[in-house]
């Protein structure tokens, strides 16, 4: 008896360059934030189905890893798999962005360890609300989506990516992940640029660093152990050292290692706080922040000399906030720069300041 064919969904085709898996991280990951990262408040709010392994896993910033393991479903897999036999036309997944809106420049589905159960095709829509209710209710339906990324094919147990030829300069909110029929992706990731909601007041103080603001870490002169100099600029202490910045152990006296980040809008420095949360054999001796004034597009570099003194030489201590007020609070900077000697691991960089606009 054969089945009724499934439905079909309609979608333009949106230009889109794929990426080789060896180039994905230096084409996105210091130039634009994961969106819909866990770390930085991404959630799915509604999927179609989750029978083997929960949407959740597709925000984890960590890298999928394998397990024998067996639960109740089968084997244990670090990522999102569907059951078998969908017949609508394709499993779906709603996200909201963990910033208040974005634009959107890339998109990377990995289907890590998946072989024989990865998702076909995916395809990627968006759209911008305030009411999670209504785009929860759209479920698998065409409701006010627009189509971000077209049907695209999926291999097995590899990192896929596509960076827009023309992104779209309109804001977004929530994304929903369509995957053809069914199947199973390990990560999901929305690579663009916040759109941070600024204080209508000039004089209110914020963070000017933070992600959510728009900041974003654009250089650095090494990150190991599988931590980003990204993560400074998150939200919240975290769980472990897992989502700071950690670099390599230096075996020179001189050395030194530093990460410059991009303001989210140019602004005054009035405080600075240096997180080492749960950095406690591996906290730098000492760290220093300066500031520039750079609006080329090339940004600033790490050997420029018209750095500007934040902080002076710090001793840095395990597992503490160090807290400093600016040591120049007028000029107006849009990059600041955090040297750390000789090298160690740091949590969270907070610069504190009002917009200069």
């Amino acid at each position: 008896m054969m089945r009724p064919p499934r439905p079909k969904y309609e979608l333009e085709d949106v230009p889109a360059t794929p990426l080789p898996a060896e180039l994905i991280d230096s084409t996105f990951k210091s130039h634009y934030l994961d969106l819909i990262s866990a770390p930085l408040g991404g959630t799915i709010l509604s999927v179609s189905d989750e029978w083997f392994a929960p949407a959740t896993n597709l925000l984890l910033p960590t890298k999928p890893i394998y397990s024998e393991k067996q639960v109740f479903t089968g084997q244990w897999m670090d990522g999102w798999e569907t059951r078998r036999h969908n017949r609508a036309a394709f499993d779906y997944g709603i996200i909201r962005l963990g910033v208040s809106s974005g634009t959107i420049s890339g998109i990377e589905v990995d289907t890590a360890f998946f072989q024989g159960n990865e998702a076909p095709a995916i395809s990627v829509e968006g759209c911008l609300s305030s009411d999670n209710e209504e785009v929860i209710s759209w479920k698998g339906e065409r409701g006010k989506w627009e189509v971000i990324l077209g049907l695209q094919k999926c291999g097995p147990s590899q990192r896929h990516a596509w960076k827009l030829n023309s992104p779209p300069t309109k804001a977004f909110t929530h994304v929903r992940l369509n995957m053809y029929p069914d199947g199973g992706i390990a990560r999901f990731r929305i690579y663009g640029k916040a759109i941070p909601i600024l204080p209508s007041d000039k004089e209110e103080i914020f963070d000017l660093a933070a992600a959510q603001n728009g900041g974003i870490a654009v250089s650095w002169s090494n990150q190991a152990f599988g931590t980003l100099a990204i993560n400074l600029l998150l939200p919240g202490r975290g769980p472990d050292m897992a989502d700071g910045w950690e670099t390599a152990r230096s075996r020179t006296d001189d050395h030194v290692d530093w990460v410059i980040v991009k303001l989210g809008v140019p602004g005054k420095v009035k405080s600075l706080i240096l997180d080492t949360a749960h950095f406690r054999g591996n906290f730098p001796e000492q760290a220093q922040v300066t500031g520039i004034h750079d609006l080329s597009e090339d940004g600033p570099r790490a050997s420029d000399e018209y750095w500007r003194d934040l902080t002076v030489l710090s001793e840095c201590e395990a597992d503490k906030e160090h807290t400093f007020e600016s040591l120049d609070q007028e000029p107006t900077f849009t990059h600041v720069k955090l040297t750390i000697f000789p090298d160690g691991g740091v949590k969270r960089l907070r610069v504190f300041g009002t917009r200069a606009d």
